[in-house]
């Protein structure tokens, strides 16, 4: 039967909507409460809405009864404080699942290299459901900060680099996608992450925002790209080696963020 996808997800995998230009009190991701949660990078997330609707950031695989990233239950304590970034979460009428809001401690274009991963999003979707995939809607101003969205986590062609401005919204298939962030600067970076369902109703919110499914990507120097390039490879060997010293082999699966 297959999964039920968004058609404008299909070639490449994201699309960029428009830019969001209402103004929002940084209080909604400032007060709210954070776990300390390590996914790519040395992060912090405070949860809108989880498995049961505590505050905390597990895969809903890992409660009882398991399920899938979908039916999210929404955390008075948090939305109370973050009315606006809920209601955006809402705002396509889709299903949602895990909600929440990373704050990404400044890093590099190799930290971003070495961090690429997959997300788990559709562990025990049932076939015949919506597709589970993720909205980024970039709080801060991180104008000189970007995604790194690749579909080898080690091939760097076709790399795509997605610049990260405040208001920026990218929806991603990030099952199918290896990605990260190369956050610059002296501040964290914040963004609001949302599982949405595939389907009709998140079809609509994508043709309502315009959703682009090729962006230019932010230039970077060459010699960059090589040298982060090179230390991706320096980091994954030595892991490698690490693991192997240990008898362990280091796991390529998705992550649980």
């Amino acid at each position: 039967m297959g999964y039920i996808t968004s058609e404008l997800l299909e070639e490449t995998g994201y699309v960029v909507l428009d830019s969001y230009d209402q103004p929002i009190d940084p209080k909604e991701w400032l007060d709210i409460e954070y776990v300390d949660w390590k996914s790519s990078g040395d992060t912090r997330f405070a949860p809108l809405a989880s498995a049961k609707g505590e505050i905390e950031c597990n895969g809903f695989w890992n409660h009882k009864p398991p399920r899938t990233d979908k039916d999210g239950v929404w955390i008075d304590s948090q939305t109370e404080i973050a009315p606006t970034l809920t209601a955006r979460a809402k705002e396509p009428g889709s299903n949602v699942g895990r909600c929440r809001v990373i704050e990404l401690q400044p890093n590099t274009y190799a930290d971003a290299l070495y961090n690429l991963h997959q997300d788990d999003n559709n562990r025990l979707n049932p076939d015949g459901t919506g597709w589970v995939v993720r909205s980024f809607f970039n709080l801060t101003d991180d104008k000189d900060s970007f995604f790194v969205l690749r579909h080898n986590r080690t091939d760097p062609s076709g790399e795509t680099r997605i610049a990260l401005p405040a208001g920026a919204q990218l929806v991603i298939d990030t099952q199918r996608l290896w990605h990260a962030a190369a956050h610059f600067g002296d501040e964290p970076r914040y963004c609001l992450i949302t599982s949405w369902e595939s389907g009709p109703e998140l079809d609509a919110y994508l043709e309502k925002y315009h959703a682009r499914k090729h962006v230019d990507s932010v230039e970077v120097p060459q010699d960059v790209l090589d040298a982060g390039q090179a230390e991706q490879s320096r980091r994954i060997a030595a892991r490698e080696a690490a693991l192997r010293a240990r008898g362990q082999q280091e796991k390529l699966a998705m992550s649980e963020a």
